[in-house]
C-alpha cells in the first residue's frame, strides 16, 4: 500500500513548523489513522501532538543527513503504524538525500517551500544551489512574514528562476494570503512560424519545452547549439543542445534534443550549429520513451555564441 508523503521545506526560521501544526489543526486534513511526523532540524516552536484531533501523531527525529535510509523510514512505520508521513526537512540538507533514502511504498503527495519574505533574497544570494535544490520539486513556494514594503517582484524571480509551475503564495503577519498573478510572458514567440530562440534565452526555452511538451509538438524552431554524437547513436541521428548553468558550476549539465537528419554524418562532436528543424513528440531509440525530436529543415555551421553557457539570468 502507497503511503503519501507531505513534505515540507525551507530554512531554519522559514516558518516550517507553524503551517505544519495549522495544517495538522486544519478539519480537512484529520485522519482516524496514526501520523509520523518526521523532523529533521530543531526549530524554535515545538509540536503539540495532544492538540491535534482525530489520529495520533507520532513525533520522530533525524539528527544527521548520514541518518536517512530505507531501513530507517520502515523501522517507523512498523513502530508507529503510521498511514500517512509529514517530513519538516533540514534546509541545509540536499533533498537527493531523502529521495534516495525513501522505501518505494513512499510517494510525494505534495512538496511545499517556506522561506522568510525579509530574508528570502539574502538566502538566494549566498545559499543559491540550496535554494535551487528546494525549488526544483515544490508545488508552492510560501514566503510568509510578507508585507507590502517588500519587493514582490524580486521574490517571484526567485522562483521563476527555477520553476515555471510552481504556485507562489505571499502569506501577510496577520495571517491573509495573496497568490502571484505576475505574468511570465516568455521571450520568445511560440505561435510565430519559425519560433526563434535567441542565445541569451536557450536555458528558458529548453526548461518550458521539456515542461510542456505538448503545446511545442508540431511547432518548428530555430536556435544555435553544440553537437553531441557518439558511435552507440542511430545512423542519422545527433544530439544539439547547450551546456545550462542553474544556479553554479556544479550543476552545469548538457540539455540537449535528438536529432533527425539524412545529413549527420557531416557533424562533428562539438560542432556549433544553427538548426532549425521541426519538434515532434514520438518515441526515440536515444530515449526508450517517448520525447521531443527534432525532424531537421536545415543545419548551417557556425561560431560559438558570446556566452556559450546558457543561463536563467
Amino acid at each position: 500500500m502507497d503511503i503519501p508523503v507531505y513534505l515540507f521545506t525551507g530554512f531554519l526560521d522559514a516558518g516550517k513548523t507553524k503551517f505544519i501544526d495549522e495544517t495538522l489543526k486544519d478539519k480537512r486534513f484529520e485522519s482516524k489513522d496514526p501520523t509520523l511526523l518526521v523532523l529533521c532540524e530543531e526549530g524554535e516552536e515545538e509540536y503539540d501532538t495532544c492538540a491535534y484531533s482525530g489520529g495520533k501523531v507520532i513525533v520522530k527525529t533525524v539528527e544527521d543527513e548520514e541518518d536517512l535510509t530505507p531501513e530507517l523510514f520502515d523501522g517507523f512505520i512498523k513502530e508507529t503504524k503510521a498511514t500517512r508521513v509529514i517530513i519538516e526537512y533540514n534546509g541545509m540538507w540536499q533533498l537527493s538525500s531523502l529521495y534516495s533514502a525513501m522505501p518505494r511504498d513512499f510517494i510525494i503527495y505534495q512538496e511545499f517551500m517556506l522561506m522568510d519574505a525579509n530574508t528570502a533574497v539574502t538566502y538566494n544570494a549566498n545559499m543559491r544551489s540550496l535554494v535551487v535544490d528546494k525549488l526544483n520539486g515544490a508545488e508552492l513556494v510560501i514566503f510568509n512574514r510578507f508585507s507590502d514594503s517588500i519587493d514582490r517582484m524580486a521574490l517571484h524571480k526567485i522562483v521563476r528562476g527555477i520553476s515555471r509551475r510552481a504556485d507562489i503564495a505571499y502569506e501577510y503577519k496577520d495571517g491573509s494570503v495573496a497568490y502571484d498573478d505576475i505574468e511570465d510572458p516568455l521571450p520568445f514567440d511560440i505561435n510565430a512560424d519559425v519560433i526563434e530562440i535567441e542565445d541569451r534565452d536557450y536555458a528558458i526555452w529548453y526548461r518550458d519545452m521539456t515542461e510542456e511538451l505538448p503545446k511545442y509538438d508540431g511547432k518548428t524552431v530555430k536556435f544555435k547549439g553544440i553537437v553531441a554524437k557518439n558511435e552507440d547513436m542511430p545512423k542519422g541521428s545527433f544530439v544539439v543542445g547547450r551546456h545550462v548553468m542553474t544556479c553554479c558550476a556544479d550543476d552545469i549539465t548538457y540539455s540537449g534534443i535528438v536529432c533527425d537528419w539524412s545529413g549527420s554524418e557531416t557533424l562533428m562532436q562539438r560542432d556549433w550549429i544553427i538548426i532549425t528543424a521541426k519538434i515532434e513528440l514520438k518515441r526515440h531509440k536515444m530515449y526508450g520513451k517517448k520525447g521531443p525530436v527534432l525532424t531537421v529543415k536545415e543545419v548551417i555551421k557556425t561560431s560559438p555564441p558570446k556566452e556559450e553557457l546558457a543561463t536563467f539570468y
